[in-house]
């Protein structure tokens, strides 16, 4: 009768020990179960509607009080978007520069009573570029960040022809169909932060940080405000205060329309 390595007997047991057998391998371990999805987790998805009749059923007061949080988080998210009349980047071609950029920027947000137009970032960029490729996935955040400024993107030497690989990445920032500044070669002299180009556009007139709504207005109907404690409705308004008063004068590179007299690279789009 052949043996069998394998079997658990008291036999290959002893051969075992003696080292006449290699030792069993081990027995893999169960993996162990994933943990349970959290509420918001499990409720990512569900309108302020939804969660409203949930929070109603819900059986206990934590969870009543979790699901009172979403719902007003979806409400505000809501707004948010309602609001937004931008929120990413935007790529154009040379032929649509007029219209997307120079009037663009000459529209005003609707309520504006102060007339500032519309603020637009033209981002000119060259693939392979290391620090072209940083800033491009940094004003991608920003243009989600602030959907009020339009940012929009173009190859660099598709928009100004002839124009130097140095010269990249570049900022020509648009307000009320005039050219504020150019920020040249962002990132070429040392990696920059999504902080400081964030300053550097509130500085040159690009952005415009949006106020914080007054504590209990424009809540929805059925709203007490015991929970908004809870949920931050701008988390980067803070950072954008402090980048601002740690950033009180712009980079060398940032130039104003009137400094731009003597560029080898003045063009009419």
């Amino acid at each position: 009768m052949a043996l069998n390595p394998n079997e658990d007997t008291e036999f290959n047991e002893a051969l075992r020990k003696h080292g006449i057998l290699p030792p069993r391998p081990p027995t893999p371990r169960t993996p162990s179960p994933p943990p349970a999805p959290t509420l918001e987790e499990k409720y990512a998805n569900y309108s302020a509607a939804q969660l409203r009749e949930l929070a109603a059923e819900a059986p206990d007061d934590e969870t009543e009080r979790i699901l009172e949080v979403l719902r007003r988080r979806r409400l505000q998210e809501a707004r948010k978007m309602e609001m937004a009349r931008f929120g990413r980047v935007y790529p154009i071609s040379r032929e649509d520069y007029t219209r997307e950029v120079t009037e663009a920027s000459k529209v005003n947000e609707e309520g504006d009573e102060q007339q500032k137009g519309t603020g637009v970032v033209v981002f000119l960029y060259k693939d392979g570029i290391p620090h072209s490729d940083r800033a491009a996935q940094q004003i991608q955040i920003l243009a989600q960040r602030h959907p009020h400024t339009k940012f929009v993107s173009i190859v660099g030497d598709k928009c100004i022809p002839n124009l130097p690989d140095a010269r990249l990445p570049m900022f020509i920032i648009y307000r009320k169909g005039e050219v504020l500044n150019q920020l040249v070669a962002w990132g070429a002299d040392r990696e920059r932060k999504i902080e400081e180009l964030e300053a550097v556009l509130i500085l040159a007139g690009a952005i415009i940080p949006q106020q914080r709504r007054p504590p209990g207005s424009d809540r929805d109907s059925d709203s007490d405000g015991s929970d908004l404690e809870d949920i931050d409705d701008d988390p980067s308004s803070s950072m954008r205060s402090a980048a601002t008063s740690t950033n009180a004068k712009a980079p060398k590179n940032l130039r104003s329309k009137k400094d731009d007299s003597d560029s080898d690279f003045e063009f009419d789009i």
